[in-house]
């Protein structure tokens, strides 16, 4: 078999790569004992192997072991089956892998092939392995907690209404916050009392609907809020899967899917570090993403390029707090270089500011004063505080339709230190190296996804969970990298 596979062949590259790591992470995951194991060094060239030829299902990989000879070569004639494979995926990488992947990227880093200069972020949705239409929505689970508390209500004043005498020293102290034994202990009062009564029809029905359901329905309500958490929506086949739009194709039709948001780092389309989200929206990953990429790496890249998806004030301060330099565009950025955005006197970009007054002058030169701070908390914790500027009189103006068409004096909210970060930003991105950048960023991280997707094949999960599918992200991206080091 030595002789039969070239010198140049990508499983010789997949088999000296991983040769030179340090597996003791994954080796403690054995407890020894029992029957000999296969070895997990060899497993794991299997494993990842597998899935630098497109292999991603354990059957097909215990398949290549007795068939494909490159396989064979790299196992040494061991023949693991699909249960063996699958459980050493799940179980054993589940807290080690990125320790394995990070090594790889050091050894990129140490021969020359990626220096950190500077590094792309990106992210795409990639569908779950969960059903499409088992679904729960937070606003449904609130609905109906509403719903349940409205008839309870009616329930309870109906049997006032019937047996008020019965009732008078078990009122509940009130309906805002139930719960399934608050409304169990409720129903029983009101079955006691109406006990020998003569009941409407529909009432009784009611009554008994809610005996035998409610109670029940709140238990399963909060154990589906505490499986969402801070989320809108899940699937019931795979809890930690989010519904997301997906972009089916290039006119960019798509629906709602299970998926995940998974972020990647690049350098010369080199992955760097990888990241599982279940957030729709790019925004609030990027501190997560730079945190997991510092402790895997212990370094950071001197300067991070990103689309208009990851503009914000928390994301600024976050990079300038570590060091990196923001070639992160921001809403709107684009739209800023077209004369009719520059020439449009009643956007707030283009009022005059008094930096002594702490004032702007509307397109009219009319004075719009300081009438207050607000503070705004981010989902992650991050505080914004924004200025609020009063026009003094907007009655009669000939330029209230353009300018302003709600009810009273034109309101405006500056945030000054989004608005300083904004300008440093715009400085850098139409810079010389901001341009470079920028036309690179496309080329570079953008590939990588559609390299992943379309040429080899990975558009779903095929592991439920966001622990089984980061363990499969990594695979993927370890996967790239090796495919990229044979080319």
């Amino acid at each position: 078999m030595e002789e039969m596979i070239s010198p140049n062949h990508s499983v010789r590259v997949v088999n000296q790569v991983i040769d030179n790591l340090n597996l003791d992470p994954v080796l403690k995951q054995y407890a020894g004992g029992g029957c000999p194991a296969y070895h997990p060094r060899m497993m794991l060239k299997v494993l990842v192997y597998g899935y630098v030829t497109n292999l991603y299902s354990s059957r097909k990989i215990e398949q290549a072991l007795h068939e494909n000879i490159h396989f064979m070569w790299l196992s040494g004639m061991s023949y693991p089956d699909h249960n063996t494979i699958n459980r050493f995926r799940s179980d054993r990488l589940k807290e080690v892998l990125k320790a394995v992947f990070s090594q790889v990227v050091l050894l990129l880093i140490d021969h020359g092939h990626i220096d950190l200069r500077e590094a792309y972020l990106d992210g795409t949705k990639i569908e779950a392995n969960a059903n499409r239409y088992t679904f729960v929505w937070g606003k449904a689970i609130n609905n109906n907690r509403e719903r349940i508390k409205s008839q309870l209500k009616e329930l309870w004043a109906y049997a006032e209404s019937v047996a008020k005498s019965e009732l008078e020293h078990n009122e509940p102290d009130d309906f805002e916050e139930i719960d399934a034994e608050k409304v169990a202990r409720t129903i029983e009062t009101i079955d006691k009392a109406l006990e020998g009564k003569e009941v409407d029809t529909k009432k009784k029905q009611k009554l008994n609907y809610a005996r035998k359901n409610w109670p029940e329905n709140l238990k399963k309500y909060d154990h589906q809020q505490k499986q969402m958490g801070d989320r809108n929506s899940m699937s019931k086949t795979d809890p930690d899967a989010t519904f997301m739009r997906m972009k089916e194709d290039h006119m960019l039709n798509g629906q709602l899917k299970p998926a995940y948001n998974w972020q990647i780092t690049t350098q010369d389309q080199y992955i760097l570090g990888y990241t599982l989200h279940q957030t729709t929206t790019d925004t609030t990953t990027l501190p997560d993403h730079i945190d997991q990429l510092k402790q895997n790496l212990g370094i950071l890249p001197g300067a991070l390029v990103a689309d208009a998806g990851y503009g914000s004030e928390q994301n600024y301060k976050y990079l300038e707090d570590n060091n990196i330099e923001a070639y992160v565009k921001f809403n709107n950025f684009h739209k800023e270089q077209c004369q009719k955005w520059k020439e449009d006197p009643h956007r707030i970009e283009n009022l005059h500011y008094n930096e002594e007054q702490d004032r702007y002058y509307c397109p009219m030169g009319q004075p719009m004063n300081n009438i207050g701070n607000r503070l705004r908390k981010t989902t992650l914790g991050y505080t914004q505080n924004t200025t609020l500027y009063q026009a003094q009189n907007c009655k009669g103006c000939p330029m209230r339709g353009p300018c302003h068409r709600g009810e009273g004096n034109r309101i405006i909210e500056a945030n000054p230190l989004l608005v300083n970060y904004k300008q440093i930003v715009r400085e850098k991105l139409n810079s010389e190296q901001g341009l470079k950048y920028r036309s690179q960023r496309p080329a570079d991280v953008e590939a990588v996804f559609g390299s992943i997707k379309h040429n080899h094949d990975f558009k779903k999960f095929m592991l439920r969970g966001i622990e089984k599918t980061q363990i499969e992200a990594g695979l993927v991206s370890l996967a790239h990298n090796l495919r990229k080091l044979t080319n």
